[in-house]
């Protein structure tokens, strides 16, 4: 299975981005319009045209950073937003992040990656976020594809991989998605735990 630079940058040159929703998911919209601390420091990792990171930043959230392996989406995302901060949009690999955020904003960025990196994901997730961070988003409550993205998956073993490192504090189905996904959607909330309190 390749999902390497090449691949995802392919895809964003001929335009095959059927995750691309073209606008801010209502329901992390829904979640970003409750936040009062504009100086919150977010991450949209395999963020792609990340409409959510356009909408923070219009809304006046001073520290959201995309990261993607694609140059190009992070090109067409400067372009559309051309006054969105330049350091804040990074060319890299999600695992290979080394500072830390307050909250990540999961949108399609799970589902893409290869299964087998879920477990891995859920203890990076805990590594780049500060004391008392979390992660928000979206997870795909459905079984999908096997042999490419985006690739699902179910309440239960999303569970699994988060309950060593976060307190499981939302996972339901999302009540406000696009009409696509609608039913096929869990709206989550994880809370770092403290470290002394983790169990293998």
């Amino acid at each position: 299975m390749d999902l390497s630079e090449k691949y995802w940058d392919t895809r964003y040159k001929i335009d095959d981005i059927g995750w691309d929703l073209g606008q801010v998911s209502p329901p992390l919209k829904a979640y970003f319009d409750q936040l009062e601390d504009k100086n919150l420091k977010i991450l949209i990792p395999g963020g792609g045209n990340s409409y959510e990171a356009e909408y923070l930043h219009n809304q006046g959230f001073t520290n959201v950073y995309v990261v993607d392996v694609s140059k190009t989406a992070l090109e067409n995302f400067s372009k559309r937003v051309p006054n969105f901060p330049k350091n804040h949009l990074i060319q890299k690999n999600f695992f290979d992040i080394d500072t830390t955020f307050d909250l990540i904003v999961e949108q399609t960025f799970f589902c893409a990656i290869n299964p087998n990196l879920r477990a891995a994901y859920a203890a990076k997730a805990y590594d780049l976020l500060n004391p008392k961070g979390k992660v928000v988003g979206l997870l795909f409550d459905a079984p999908l594809n096997t042999d490419k993205p985006p690739f699902g998956g179910c309440k239960e073993e999303y569970i699994n991989y988060f309950k060593p490192y976060f307190k499981i504090t939302i996972m339901e189905n999302a009540h406000n998605s696009i009409q696509p996904r609608a039913g096929r959607e869990l709206f989550f909330r994880i809370d770092k735990i403290e470290k002394e309190t983790i169990v293998f």
